[in-house]
């Protein structure tokens, strides 16, 4: 990595820690290596967030709105896990990273070998995020804030999707996809195989958010469901 290029992350880094701690006062960001994925690291926040000093609004706030984009969430982990360990699939592929967040799946899919790789995410920041994280991990991605923007064939295209379906308003998209890409993979915690009923779950994982929320047991539970029965099962623990 070249001194400018390093310059250029750590300009980035700067300026996004001062939006990290305008939301969570006390808060760092720091570039963290993934517990499913440890040769991918990310731009998070610490582990050691001040969550004792917020103020009740300040808490609310980020219920209301959270910073995706500084958590590395569990689905995220294990679908990224699904595609390094299967690369097969990947090489020479484009790829789209449906609500991206933290681009940790794309991320994985250029790792793998993808053609192309698309972040796709309605928040700016999180595309931000996206791009500053992938060349943390010597990769490029492009960014769009809609996949009708992103100019490709989605026949021709795999679709990845982690945490999306949290958002119950979210899954009539998912029947829609499936009908207009070549693939589609999706890891999720929140959502039943009775919820996804255009796709079929191939693997089961246990994983956390990083930093670990210390959510509900059943949310480190992650599925991986595909559009295609053929398609081979995660390989390793995650």
């Amino acid at each position: 990595m070249s001194r400018n290029c390093v310059s250029d992350i750590e300009s980035q880094l700067t300026a996004l820690q001062e939006k990290v701690s305008s939301r969570v006062p006390g808060a760092r960001l720091t570039v963290t290596a993934l517990p499913a994925v440890p040769e991918l690291k990310l731009a998070l926040l610490s582990a050691d967030y001040p969550q004792h000093l917020l103020s009740a609004d300040q808490v609310q706030d980020l219920m209301d709105t959270p910073p995706y984009w500084a958590f590395c969430w569990a689905s995220g982990q294990v679908l990224a896990h699904y595609v390094l360990n299967n690369p097969k699939l990947f090489q020479e592929q484009t790829v789209i990273d449906f609500g991206c967040g933290s681009g940790v799946a794309g991320i994985a899919a250029q790792l793998a070998g993808a053609r192309r790789v698309i972040g796709v995410d309605l928040d700016n920041t999180a595309l931000h995020v996206t791009q500053l994280n992938a060349a943390l991990n010597g990769v490029q991605i492009e960014c769009s804030t809609a996949v009708e923007l992103c100019g490709v064939n989605p026949a021709e295209c795999i679709l990845l999707i982690a945490d999306v379906f949290y958002d119950r308003d979210n899954l009539p998209l998912l029947a829609q996809f499936v009908k207009e890409y070549k693939y589609v993979v999706v890891a999720d915690s929140r959502v039943t195989q009775q919820e996804l009923t255009s796709v079929t779950q191939i693997a089961r994982y246990e994983s956390h958010t990083v930093p670990d929320l210390d959510e509900s047991k059943s949310f480190n539970s992650v599925g991986i469901y595909v559009s295609a029965l053929d398609a081979p099962a995660t390989l390793g623990a995650a």
